[in-house]
């Protein structure tokens, strides 16, 4: 068929035209209501399809991850329970507020069975945090060498958990040699002050 052919053709007379242009005719037809469907109606279709998959994907991961934990859930109690434990061996090692006194003592003879003079033992402000507080002690120690080591090495051994912190060592005169530090000691806080401290964390200003 010619271009000819097809300029002669006339829809009025669409039942006369011929077999090879009624099949053109049609395949033009069919091709047309396709890419209209395509376009109005499948192209949008195509797309909620593709989000829905996506979706699926993403609760498919949601799922399994759930399962895993319903699956492991026995083992994180388990978990759980020992860092609980583990938490509270560690509170054991903090004295509570009436056993500070006795622990800043227990720092202090350290210092001087070692045969060490305090020029300064000065407790300063404590610092709360959600569990616990700590109270710096400033302290400047004279003496010798190997009995400053050695008080370092006791303070360690304290059944108590206490901190050296900021040492300074400078030589004086005679062969003796000052230093300064800061001692940290560690108290947990009784029920009445964690609630009071949770307390002062949700009104401040975030």
């Amino acid at each position: 068929m010619t271009l000819d052919d097809i300029n002669q053709l006339d829809l009025k007379t669409l039942a006369d035209w011929p077999l090879p242009s009624k099949l053109a005719a049609l395949a033009i037809l069919c091709v047309a209501i396709v890419a209209a469907g395509w376009w109005f109606d499948w192209r949008g279709g195509m797309e909620t399809l593709e989000v829905t998959k996506q979706k699926e994907t993403e609760l498919r991961g949601v799922f399994t991850t759930k399962k895993n934990q319903a699956i492991n859930l026995d083992a994180y109690k388990k978990q759980l329970a020992d860092i609980e434990q583990a938490f509270g061996a560690l509170l054991k090692q903090l004295p509570n507020k009436q056993e500070m006194d006795a622990l800043i003592t227990d720092v202090n003879q350290a210092g001087l069975g070692r045969g060490l003079q305090f020029e300064l033992f000065r407790p300063e402000a404590e610092t709360v945090s959600e569990f616990y507080a700590e109270t710096p002690i400033r302290v400047k120690i004279t003496g010798g060498y190997h009995d400053a080591a050695a008080f370092v090495s006791d303070v360690s051994k304290l059944s108590r958990i206490v901190t050296l912190q900021d040492i300074v060592m400078e030589p004086g005169k005679e062969g003796v040699l000052n230093m300064d530090a800061i001692v940290k000691t560690y108290r947990y806080l009784d029920d009445e002050e964690v609630i009071a401290s949770k307390k002062q964390s949700k009104e401040q200003p975030k």
